[in-house]
């Protein structure tokens, strides 16, 4: 499954750790009502055990389904398998690119991170479909985020790779967003910015108009 631009747009990254104050599937049905077009299931540092992770994943993902989102899984290949994801997004410190692809089915789905132009041309050689360039801003939504590396190191990002699919990531709010796409992004992923917001589908259709 080719991703293309469009899908990137504004994706949301997500588990139920980032809504410790509302059910996580309607948080995820507010996003998409307002506008999200794609979906990250991030379940890491939650009180659920695996049972009731895949028990969420299986609901989230048929939300994303029933409305055309991709729909993929932060790190675990295992999970994405169990809950036939649409595919995966590594970190730099996870299964590399190929080991991946000869697990997973073809038309899987392999985002990487990458916060320099070394780490995103080998995504790209290893075959990643697209790249997380970030962290934008300071984030709070994950305690393990290094030390932002800004609009600008994107843009030299985008210089160095052509068109080659990113989405930004990090501390992204509809204050600081228009800054990313700006830098040469196709889309931003965010967290806390919908997640923690008094109505996700506003904020969702505000990041939207950016």
């Amino acid at each position: 499954m080719p991703i293309k631009p469009q899908d990137l747009r504004l994706y949301l990254v997500m588990g139920s750790q980032d809504c410790p104050h509302h059910d996580p599937a309607e948080v995820l049905r507010a996003a998409i009502a307002g506008g999200i077009t794609m979906f990250q299931f991030r379940e890491k540092h939650s009180v659920l055990n695996l049972s009731e992770t895949v028990q969420l994943g299986k609901t989230l993902r048929s939300l994303c389904r029933s409305h055309r989102i991709p729909f993929l899984v932060n790190d675990r290949v295992d999970l994405a398998m169990i809950l036939e994801a649409d595919g995966v997004h590594l970190g730099q410190d996870d299964l590399p690119v190929p080991e991946v692809r000869r697990i997973l089915p073809p038309s899987s789905l392999v985002g990487v991170s990458a916060r320099n132009i070394a780490e995103a041309k080998q995504a790209m050689q290893e075959g990643a479909d697209y790249l997380g360039v970030g962290p934008m801003f300071a984030t709070t939504s994950k305690p393990d985020a290094r030390k932002p590396i800004g609009p600008s190191a994107l843009a030299e990002i985008r210089q160095a790779i052509g068109t080659f699919p990113i989405v930004g990531i990090g501390g992204i709010t509809c204050q600081n967003g228009a800054a990313v796409f700006q830098a040469g992004a196709d889309g931003i992923a965010v967290i806390s910015a919908i997640t923690r917001a008094d109505s996700p589908e506003l904020s969702a259709r505000q990041l939207r108009e950016l």
